[in-house]
């Protein structure tokens, strides 16, 4: 149990109940998505957002070119913003799909107009708030208040909104088994929560562990960041993520009793990246599995396409549970503020 009653650890232990919640109003909506899908003939799909939301990014076109074999990218806000033409191929039509949990981040804001401004194609908007201005700046906006958090660093919004993108691509895929396996997801990630505290709270009372890597292939590489940002957010604690096989390329030199490495690992390229884990195993770092069938972290046994989600809730509590133990307050973490906003 938290040492306070903060708002970092409600919004993590009620991730269950919001993904729920958002599932319940994506399929009140799934008939208005599809048509507007199938009205944007785009021949490409640019997801942007900002810090978190960039790597939602990363996962969500990964997910997106795995599940509906659609040409689908991620991009900080900023760089579609500040460099549209290394960011848009300029004779392709493409759907913009903007992320971000305030609707308000400067970047995000004036990427999306200046898309507009340029008539590149149709905008998706996926956020909070219904009252924030990213909320009306779509030809499709998309509101999950389920997703709306006190705190700052983003834990249950960033699943929120991820698991939003992944109906999305099964929607558009026409694969209802997908969208039938998400609706365990609510349930599967209680289990994880439930039986991963323990894990989370022991590793962060661990003070050898002076480092931290998250490994994660395919869109797991996009989770991976994610995790790695919560670290340095809540406990600013040293954290990198990794492709899984490119670890050996230079960062296994970082590997040592000091190290702490966290597999995000798939069922699909299991025997390698465990290879991995293995060879850093006996370099000495502390290793542990999040994935199907694992010995630390088990998943539920769901479609790897649509597992995603789960792979969170144990790199949040680690964070939440690091920053504790280091005399922190996860709910302000230093030097941050919930919304960018630029002059």
């Amino acid at each position: 149990m938290p040492a306070y009653d903060d708002y970092t650890w409600h919004e993590i232990q009620s991730q269950p109940e919001a993904w729920a919640a958002t599932l319940v109003a994506l399929q009140a909506e799934a008939v208005r998505i599809q048509a507007f899908f199938e009205a944007a003939r785009t021949e490409q799909i640019v997801y942007i957002g900002c810090g978190s939301t960039y790597y939602l990014a990363l996962a969500a076109a990964a997910a997106m070119r795995e599940i509906a074999g659609r040409n689908a990218i991620g991009l900080p806000a900023s760089e579609a913003w500040l460099a549209p033409n290394s960011s848009f191929p300029t004779r392709q039509r493409t759907l913009l799909v903007a992320i971000s949990r305030s609707g308000e981040t400067t970047e995000t804001l004036r990427a999306v107009e200046s898309f507009r401004a340029a008539d590149r194609g149709p905008i998706l908007t996926l956020s909070c708030y219904s009252d924030h201005a990213l909320a009306h700046m779509g030809d499709l906006n998309i509101i999950l208040p389920a997703g709306q958090e006190q705190s700052i660093a983003q834990t249950r919004a960033f699943s929120t909104l991820y698991l939003a993108t992944l109906f999305l691509a099964a929607l558009i895929a026409g694969r209802t088994d997908l969208i039938s396996a998400l609706e365990l997801l609510p349930e599967a990630c209680r289990q994880v929560l439930d039986h991963s505290c323990e894990l989370a709270s022991r590793l962060a009372e661990d003070v050898q562990l002076t480092r931290c890597f998250f490994l994660g292939s395919g869109s797991r590489y996009g989770l991976a960041s994610e995790l790695s940002l919560k670290m340095k957010e809540m406990s600013l604690s040293e954290s990198e993520p990794f492709h899984f096989l490119e670890y050996r390329h230079g960062p296994q030199s970082m590997a040592s009793q000091q190290t702490l490495i966290i597999g995000l690992v798939s069922s699909s390229a299991q025997a390698h990246e465990q290879a991995v884990l293995a060879d850093m195993h006996a370099l000495g770092a502390r290793t542990i599995v999040v994935g199907p069938d694992s010995a630390d972290v088990v998943l539920a046994d769901l479609d790897e396409l649509v597992r995603g989600p789960l792979y969170l809730p144990f790199g949040q509590l680690l964070a939440y549970e690091r920053a504790i133990r280091r005399g922190l307050n996860p709910d302000r973490p230093h030097q941050l503020t919930a919304v960018i906003r630029l002059a």
